[in-house]
C-alpha cells in the first residue's frame, strides 16, 4: 500500500523556538519576525531565492518547509559545508504542519516537486495540494540517502518545498522532532507538552 504525504516540516535552531511558541512561524520581513533570530540556513542559497520569482513574488518571500525529514540541506548544516556553520543535531528542532489543516483551512501557498531552485523543477497552486501524492511521492522524500549513481534526480525531488505566503499561527504546529532526550527536556522547560515532542534521531544525520 502506497503510504500517503500527511506532514511538512521545517527546521529551525532551538533557541528560536520561545518566539515561535508566541509568534507562530514567521517571515523575514514580517511585523511579528524575531530580531534575536538565530539562522542555521545557507546564506549563499537564501540570497539567490532572493532574486528567483513565483507568481510575481520572490521565493524568498516564503516560508519553506520539505515534505519529509533528512534533507540535503539538513546534511550541509550538521556538518558546516559550503561555507555553512556547523549545528549540532540536538540544536535543531523540527516543527511539524498538518497538510489537511493548510488544505482545510484555505493557506496560501504553493508547492514544487523538488528544489525551487532547479530549473526543472515545477510549481503548483495550492488548489493542487489535495492531490499531492500523485505530484510529490512518499518514497522520495523519506528516503534516507539520494545516491545520484543510482537515481541522478532522486536529490532534487526530495527536496520538494511547501512554500507558505504568509505568517503562519502556533496552533498550525502540531508537534516537533528533536534529536536527544535532553532536547526534548529543553523543549519542555520552554512549556510545550511532552506529547507533542518526538525524539528521533533517525531524522538527523
Amino acid at each position: 500500500m502506497t503510504k500517503a504525504l500527511k506532514y511538512a516540516f521545517r527546521i529551525t535552531h532551538i533557541d528560536n523556538i520561545p518566539h515561535i511558541l508566541r509568534n507562530g512561524i514567521v517571515k523575514a520581513d514580517s511585523p511579528l519576525r524575531d530580531d534575536n533570530y538565530v539562522s542555521i540556513g545557507d546564506q549563499q542559497v537564501i540570497r539567490v531565492r532572493t532574486e528567483m520569482a513565483v507568481d510575481d513574488r520572490r521565493i524568498s518571500d516564503y516560508i519553506p518547509f520539505y515534505f519529509g525529514p533528512r534533507s540535503p540541506m539538513l546534511y550541509v548544516i550538521q556538518h558546516g559545508y559550503n561555507g555553512v556553520q556547523s549545528v549540532e543535531p540536538w540544536n535543531i528542532v523540527y516543527c511539524v504542519i498538518r497538510l489537511d489543516d493548510v488544505v482545510n483551512n484555505n493557506i496560501d501557498c504553493v508547492f514544487t516537486n523538488g528544489h525551487a531552485l532547479s530549473k526543472i523543477t515545477t510549481f503548483f497552486p495550492k488548489e493542487c495540494l489535495i492531490g499531492i501524492d500523485n505530484i510529490v511521492k512518499y518514497d522520495d522524500v523519506y528516503s534516507s540517502q539520494w545516491d545520484i549513481e543510482t537515481d541522478i534526480d532522486l536529490k532534487r525531488r526530495k527536496e520538494a518545498e511547501l512554500l507558505i505566503k504568509n505568517d503562519l499561527p502556533p496552533q498550525f504546529i502540531k508537534g516537533f522532532v528533536v534529536y536527544n532526550e535532553e532536547a526534548k527536556q529543553k523543549m519542555m522547560m520552554m512549556g510545550i507538552d511532552e506529547n507533542k515532542v518526538v525524539v528521533a534521531p533517525g531524522y538527523y544525520f
